[in-house]
């Protein structure tokens, strides 16, 4: 007699181990099943690994600059085996954490395949063939890197983010086909530990969700760190014949490099034979959903990557709530994806929520862009991190903020309080921030946006 189980989760990422967890903790009894390891892309390929690598890079170019804070600590040098350890020593605590947090919650953890054969009959292939019934599914399949057809992936010299992260020496020199957050992270780790970095976009200008002016600042600053940025340049070919690969451009340019770094995006991925039994409905290769984040089979679900809609972990832990309260009897709607905050970890960061001055003048919303730099915050010019700005952007005709872009260090840390901000046109003058703190310039360019900030000066008319 086969296993019964209220919501079956296939999965067992961001979107995945959270649905699960909230489900269980709803009264659901819950089976999740994972192929590879617990924490999917984010965990074990992506956000936690990645971060880990910038982690050791920003420590080293801090330590490299030393002397501008009255340092003197001699030659500092990468060990590229010892942040590698380090790296995948924070992985497997992380996955080991993630396992037993949800086992923890009376989650059953099926190691295997899981393909739905129904919407209430899912078979685990492993080391063993098992099926089981189901009550819902929820389907958290995750994403794969976007390979281009006439530069596959072979692994060696054309590589994915998944190699990068994994490299077993610090390659001399390598080109980034893609300026999107991938490609602008991984330019940052390797070009701080020696590597000579070139960074190729195809639109004209890198980060190209953001607004044009995040996208300069950061090529300036890419440039301090030795990372040669190239926009407006699609690559055409790229010849792997000889010892180094040899990027071709269009108009005959060509770089020659030891790796080739392809990122241009993720796809979603889900069991061919899933989507087969279940008929289900697909745009592309992502899952379509409506904003119960139910597919097209009722009391089948799907979330994350494999719906395609925001391509982050904090998404899917958002489409997850959803998606777990449906599937136990509630009934909620996934809406306002503009409020998920973007973050991306270069040197500097980069942190955006809401709407983007861009999309406000495609939409035709007239605003008042609120600014204040950091160059002139006391906290920030005692770190010696006064690099960019924060922007905030108010709807003319409602008096309420729609939107916040922040550039300049640890300005992901601030996302939380500036999404505090959105839809809100509460009186400033009453919410006190802490002096001195690099806070402070939100809170300048929020006054700012209003036309009452202490320290930026007026605008001039």
């Amino acid at each position: 007699m086969s296993a019964n189980y209220d919501i079956v989760i296939i999965g067992g990422g961001p979107g995945g181990y959270a649905a699960a967890i909230r489900c269980a903790q709803k009264g659901a009894s819950v089976a999740l099943v994972e192929k590879e390891h617990m924490g999917g892309t984010c965990l074990n390929r992506g956000c936690i690994p990645s971060k880990a690598l910038l982690g050791s890079a920003h420590f080293l170019l801090l330590a490299k600059h030393a002397n501008l804070m009255g340092l003197e600590i001699g030659t500092v040098k990468p060990n590229w085996t010892k942040i590698q350890a380090r790296k995948d020593a924070i992985v497997a605590g992380f996955r080991k954490g993630v396992a037993g947090l949800v086992a923890s919650n009376k989650v059953k953890i099926y190691q295997g395949r899981g393909i739905v054969l129904s919407a209430d009959k899912v078979r685990i292939e492993s080391s063993d063939v098992e099926e089981i019934s189901v009550g819902k599914i929820i389907i958290a399949t995750g994403s794969e890197p976007v390979e281009v057809p006439i530069f596959k992936f072979d692994g060696s010299k054309i590589i994915s983010s998944k190699e990068a992260l994994s490299l077993p020496e610090i390659p001399e020199s390598m080109v980034i086909i893609g300026g999107g957050v991938i490609g602008c992270e991984m330019a940052c780790v390797y070009a701080t530990v020696g590597c000579r970095v070139t960074v190729v976009e195809a639109l004209d200008t890198i980060l190209p969700n953001e607004d044009d002016w995040v996208g300069k600042t950061l090529i300036k600053e890419f440039k301090k760190l030795g990372i040669t940025t190239m926009v407006g340049k699609k690559v055409t070919s790229i010849d792997t014949g000889s010892s180094q690969a040899k990027v071709l451009l269009e108009g005959g340019e060509s770089i020659d490099c030891e790796k080739v770094l392809v990122a241009v995006g993720r796809r979603a991925t889900c069991d061919k034979e899933t989507i087969e039994n279940l008929s289900l409905e697909i745009q592309g290769a992502k899952i379509v959903v409506n904003e119960k984040m139910e597919t097209s089979v009722t009391g089948v679900y799907a979330i994350g990557d494999a719906v395609g809609s925001t391509y982050l972990a904090h998404g899917a832990f958002m489409e997850a709530e959803v998606a777990a309260d449906n599937a136990t009897g509630g009934d909620e709607e996934m809406k306002n994806y503009h409020l998920i905050p973007r973050a991306v970890y270069t040197f500097p960061e980069v942190a955006s929520v809401g709407r983007s001055e861009k999309k406000c003048k495609e939409m035709g919303i007239d605003v008042v862009v609120g600014s204040a730099p950091f160059r002139s915050n006391g906290r920030s010019v005692a770190h010696n991190e006064t690099v960019g700005e924060i922007r905030v952007i108010r709807n003319r005709a409602n008096d309420e903020i729609v939107g916040v872009t922040m550039l300049g260090a640890t300005v992901t840390e601030m996302l939380a309080a500036a999404r505090a901000l959105i839809g809100t046109n509460e009186k400033i003058t009453d919410i006190c921030f802490a002096h001195p703190s690099v806070s402070e310039v939100l809170k300048e360019a929020w006054e700012d946006a209003y036309g009452i900030s202490l320290h930026v000066p007026p605008k001039r008319l």
